[in-house]
């Protein structure tokens, strides 16, 4: 239900293939999350963005990009993920970006903002759950749907919460 609920919230109630999807996650249990929603992205022309080169075992039909992590204790590498991600997002041209975290997903909605028309989801990590992850905290300023999976961390001025994708 969450994932039908994610892509009508942002305007694609079609089934049609021309719609684009680009989803963008970092590896481990974020990558987890967001292949998860892969049964409602097979139904659009979908590529997807992680920083794990064995990824693409999962998703053998798709477009899929590798890019450079950062994280707080390296976060000089932004300087390599940002020309990375700019050159993908002209390419993909996508109407709906979504991603489920960390860092590269943020850098990739903000950049969706300023390049694109895409319309952008955050669903913030299912093990946020005392508080919103500190890239979580930060999409709520690029995220026309900012999402967390704990309803007791949902608020009138978000994140919402539409339930858990694990």
């Amino acid at each position: 239900m969450l994932d039908l609920i994610l892509l009508l919230a942002v305007g694609i109630n079609d089934v049609s293939k021309t719609k684009r999807i680009l989803a963008v996650s970092s590896g481990g249990g974020h990558w987890v999350e967001l292949r998860r929603l892969k049964p409602v992205f097979d139904q659009y022309k979908t590529a997807y963005i992680t920083t794990n080169a064995d990824s693409g075992v999962d998703v053998p039909d798709n477009r899929l990009y590798v890019v450079t992590n950062f994280t707080r204790r390296n976060y000089f590498r932004v300087i390599f993920l940002v020309p990375e991600l700019v050159v993908i997002l002209l390419k993909e041209k996508p109407d709906v970006i979504i991603s489920t975290g960390a860092a590269p997903g943020l850098v990739c909605l903000a950049l969706a903002k300023m390049l694109t028309r895409a319309r952008t989801i955050w669903i913030d990590s299912i093990a946020a759950r005392d508080c919103l992850s500190t890239s979580g905290r930060e999409a709520r300023r690029f995220a026309d749907v900012w999402l967390t999976q704990w309803p007791d961390l949902s608020g009138p001025d978000g994140p919402d919460c539409w339930g858990a994708v694990v």
